[in-house]
């Protein structure tokens, strides 16, 4: 509800700001006047406009692509409404759809620190200083998404038709305006007084100026370490050195709390997706993820995942097509997977040798009745790919709104991912402390998902993913693991960490998929995506620049790597 009276109050201002004098709205002496105007009231729409979209781009973005890109979700179970291909095949639609929402995201942004900048109709120091930090947040997402994006040029009200900046030139310039913010809070705590003091309106620490400046530190070493030993990068060691030596936000996680009560069509959950579109568009829980968090007896698994659900299962044998002489491949593919997860079945073959297999239900206090979804699986093995076979979703993670219980937020910035960043520069020369960082991250992300300590010590103690070992390769892989687990249901950093360190091995990574029998290859052709394609609008208003920028990066393709991908 709130967001909603915060959104008529940005259309309200809009109409009032475009008179000259806001003192003479009219004759009314109760009439609202600029001094009734705060800069606070605009901080909310940035921040859902980014992490928090409506239905359209949260399904086309999160859900479709990047959630699975990241292996962490899957699709292409036997009643889902598509093969788990989708995505890995452009889609004009789809793929326009999420360039539309990042793309558009900045006419918002640019509004807010027009009227927060120096002389701008609401100055302020402190909100200007957050306008650059939701600036970084924002730009770091766009361009590691698309790769080359407009940037310098795209806020000035005289160009139309902007240049797309290089993902070096957009680093450097997201860390300088982060210095500049930094600079500008200082020791302040808050935005002001009186009107200019924010507190709710600020979903991610309620107006705490302390917390935005180590934000702005956490950002500039994400940014500094994934931009580490790309060609030509010649920032990152002083920016990383900088940022730690400032202090990262290490005991505060930077959120955006799921309103339980606005529309979809304003600000969307998983939960407005799951619910609306049934069974047939609904997800499982990717096997990657499930096999770490099983293997390695990490409780976050039950916070995550539901177990299997079990049953009889009838493996119809086809009679005709292709799939006759695949069935006994798709059987065993499947077969084995359930077994590898520590599921004990049971089959039988009929005289048609049609295979039947039973599955135990899963009890939600073991380690061993959870087993995720195989990625990029095709049409050919779908119809074998029971969903109860599956581990789902948590309703903590796609729960309907308006039934009281809680949702899971927004990741922006959590306490882990920082500490998880300081102990990845600790491995690369940079600060030191790398595994009490580790152990850290660790902590932080298990206490985030309401892991209890207790289980948090045993995990630490008795597993031996929790401390750091091996090679400086090895340590580096153990880091983005751990990375890529805390942004479970952030798919858009969870796929970045996997491109940018080949960790997790997903399917396509590293070796592109060539088995046409049960994987989908896609237009990438096996490969893993690197990138998402420009949308149709950005042909349609700015062609010459973005041909310009594809001549630079490479292809508008999915398989075109990003400056710093591995």
């Amino acid at each position: 509800m709130k967001n909603r009276i915060l959104l008529l109050i940005f259309s309200v201002f809009f109409v009032i700001s475009c008179t000259s004098d806001f003192d003479e709205i009219n004759e009314r002496t109760d009439a609202l006047t600029a001094a009734d105007v705060s800069a606070k009231y605009f901080v909310t729409n940035v921040q859902t406009g980014i992490y928090a979209p409506n239905r359209y781009p949260y399904w086309r973005g999160p859900v479709i692509h990047v959630d699975r890109y990241s292996g962490h979700t899957t699709f292409g179970f036997k009643a889902c409404w598509w093969s788990d291909g989708l995505g890995y095949t452009y889609s004009a639609g789809y793929t326009g759809a999420v360039y539309d929402w990042q793309a558009g995201t900045n006419g918002t942004l640019t509004a807010f620190t027009n009227f927060v900048k120096t002389g701008g109709t609401l100055e302020n120091k402190q909100f200007y200083a957050i306008a650059l930090i939701l600036k970084g947040l924002y730009y770091q997402r766009y361009t590691d998404t698309f790769g080359m994006v407009p940037y310098t040029e795209a806020s000035d009200p005289n160009i139309v038709t902007p240049k797309l900046d290089d993902q070096k030139t957009i680093y450097k310039g997201i860390i300088a305006d982060l210095d500049e913010a930094i600079t500008i809070i200082g020791s302040e705590t808050v935005t002001g007084a009186g009107p200019e003091l924010l507190t709710d309106n600020d979903l991610f620490f309620k107006g705490d100026m302390q917390s935005w400046k180590k934000l702005a530190n956490s950002l500039k070493l994400k940014l500094a370490l994934r931009a580490h030993g790309a060609t030509g990068e010649d920032f990152s060691v002083a920016a990383a050195t900088a940022a730690i030596a400032g202090g990262v936000l290490g005991d505060k996680d930077a959120v955006v709390t799921s309103d339980n009560e606005i529309s979809t069509w304003a600000s969307a959950s998983y939960g407005d997706i799951w619910h609306p579109f049934y069974g047939g568009g609904h997800w499982n829980v990717g096997s990657t993820l499930i096999d770490v968090l099983r293997d390695n007896k990490d409780p976050r698994l039950m916070k995550f995942a539901d177990p299997v659900k079990g049953g009889t299962f009838v493996l119809t044998k086809p009679t005709t097509g292709s799939n006759v002489a695949l069935y006994p491949k798709h059987v065993k593919h499947l077969t084995d997977h359930m077994k590898a997860g520590g599921l004990t079945i049971t089959e039988s073959t009929a005289t048609d040798g049609t295979v039947t297999i039973t599955v135990p239900a899963g009890n939600a206090a073991t380690f061993e009745h959870y087993v995720g979804q195989p990625t990029r699986m095709n049409s050919k093995i779908k119809p074998y790919l029971y969903t109860n076979l599956f581990s789902k979703p948590t309703s903590y993670i796609i729960g309907a709104k308006n039934t009281g219980n809680p949702i899971a937020p927004k990741l922006v910035m959590t306490a882990a991912e920082s500490h998880l960043m300081v102990a990845e520069a600790a491995i690369k020369g940079i600060g030191s402390g790398a595994n009490t960082h580790y152990q850290m991250g660790i902590t932080k992300s298990m206490e985030q998902w309401g892991v209890s300590a207790s289980d948090i010590a045993t995990f630490l103690a008795n597993e031996s993913i929790a401390t750091l070992s091996g090679t400086t390769a090895e340590k580096l892989a153990q880091v983005a693991t751990q990375r890529w687990i805390a942004h479970y249901t952030d798919g858009l950093e969870a796929w970045a960490i996997v491109r940018d360190s080949g960790v997790p091995v997903l399917p396509g990574v590293g070796t592109a998929l060539t088995d046409q029998d049960i994987y989908v290859l896609g237009d990438l052709n096996g490969a893993y995506p690197q990138r998402m394609r420009y949308g149709g609008s950005a042909y349609n208003k700015n062609a010459d620049n973005v041909n310009a920028a594809n001549a630079i990066q490479g292809a508008d393709l999915q398989a075109t790597k990003l400056w710093w991908a591995k």
